[in-house]
C-alpha cells in the first residue's frame, strides 16, 4: 500500500509541477483583464502568445462556445460543451471511474481488514494487511493504480473551467436577465436576488453530487445484507474545497456559478449512468456475501 501511495503522490506532483510550468491560468491584459478568446481569434495566435495549454485545450473549448451560444444561448454553450468534455473524459477512463465507484462499495470489507490490523505497527501485520487488502482488490476486479488514471482527467477538467471565463459570448452573454459578468454578491448588493437563488442552486448541486456516490453505495450496502460503510476519511478534505469553490464562487462571475451548477448535474448523471449499466450488474453485492 505504501508502494501504491507513493506512485499517486508521485503522479500527482508530476501534474501539479506540469500544470504550474506551464502557466495554467488565464492571461490577462495591460489592465489585469482576463484576455478574451472571440471568433476572431486564431489558434495560432492563442499558442504564440499564452501557451500550449491554452491553445490546444483551452482554445477550442472557447471557441465551440462562441459559435454555439448564439443558436443555444450562453448558458446552453457551458452545458453542451462541458457535457462533451465529461463524456469524452468518461471514455478515455472508464475503467478508472468505475472503479473508483467500486471502491465505495467493498468500503466496508476494507474498513474490517484496517480495523483488523489497527495499532499494529510491526512489519508482519502490515505486510498481511497489505495482502488481505490485495486480495480483496482482486476479488472484486479492482486495479489499485486505477486511480492514477482520474489524474489525468484534471488538465482537461480544468481547461474547460478557464475556457468559461475566457469565451467572450459566456462573459457578456446572460441568462434569465442577469448578466454573466456580474458577481452574485455585487449582484445581491443591488438587490438582485435571484443572484443568490442561482448561487443557492449551486450549493445544492454541488452537494449532491459530492453525497452521491456515497449515498448509492450505502443503499447497495443495506440491501446486500451488509453493513453500510463508515464514513469516508476523504469527506472532511471535499468539504473544505467545496467550502473554497463557494468562497470563491460568490466573489467571481455569475458564469462561473453557471458552469459549477452544469458540472455538478454531469457528474450526477454520469455517477447514476455508471450505477445503472455497471455497478447494478457487477457482482460486488453478491460476492461479500
Amino acid at each position: 500500500m505504501k508502494k501504491y501511495k507513493s506512485k499517486f503522490l508521485l503522479v500527482a506532483g508530476a501534474i501539479l509541477m506540469l500544470m504550474s510550468m506551464t502557466g495554467c491560468k488565464n492571461p490577462t491584459d495591460a489592465e489585469g483583464n482576463v484576455k478574451l478568446i472571440t471568433t476572431a481569434s486564431t489558434f495560432g495566435e492563442v499558442f504564440k502568445e499564452d501557451n500550449w495549454f491554452q491553445g490546444l485545450f483551452v482554445y477550442p473549448m472557447s471557441q465551440a462556445m462562441n459559435y454555439l451560444a448564439p443558436i443555444i444561448g450562453a448558458v446552453g454553450a457551458i452545458a453542451v460543451v462541458t457535457a462533451l468534455v465529461q463524456l469524452i473524459v468518461f471514455l478515455l477512463t472508464r475503467k478508472s471511474t468505475v472503479a473508483s465507484q467500486r471502491m465505495q462499495l467493498i468500503q466496508p470489507e476494507m474498513q474490517k481488514i484496517q480495523k483488523k490490523y489497527e495499532g499494529k505497527k510491526d512489519e508482519v501485520s502490515q505486510m498481511k494487511m497489505a495482502q488481505e487488502m490485495q486480495a480483496l482488490y482482486k476479488k472484486y476486479d479492482i486495479n489499485p493504480l486505477s486511480s492514477f488514471s482520474m489524474l489525468l482527467q484534471l488538465p482537461i477538467i480544468f481547461a474547460i473551467f478557464l475556457a468559461v471565463q475566457r469565451c467572450d459570448a459566456i462573459v457578456h452573454g446572460s441568462f434569465l436577465g442577469l448578466s454573466l459578468e456580474q458577481s452574485p454578491w455585487n449582484g445581491m448588493k443591488e438587490g438582485q436576488w435571484l443572484y443568490i437563488v442561482l448561487f443557492g442552486v449551486m450549493i445544492v448541486a454541488q452537494m449532491a453530487s459530492m453525497m452521491l456516490p456515497q449515498w448509492l453505495a450505502k443503499q447497495k450496502a443495506m440491501k446486500a445484507g451488509k453493513k453500510a460503510p463508515d464514513k469516508n476519511p476523504m469527506m472532511s478534505s471535499m468539504y473544505m474545497s467545496m467550502g473554497l469553490i463557494l468562497l470563491i464562487s460568490i466573489m467571481w462571475p455569475t458564469a462561473m456559478v453557471v458552469y459549477w451548477i452544469v458540472s455538478s448535474l454531469v457528474n450526477i448523471i454520469k455517477t447514476l449512468s455508471i450505477q445503472m449499466l455497471y455497478l447494478d450488474k457487477d457482482p460486488v453485492g453478491k460476492k461479500g456475501k
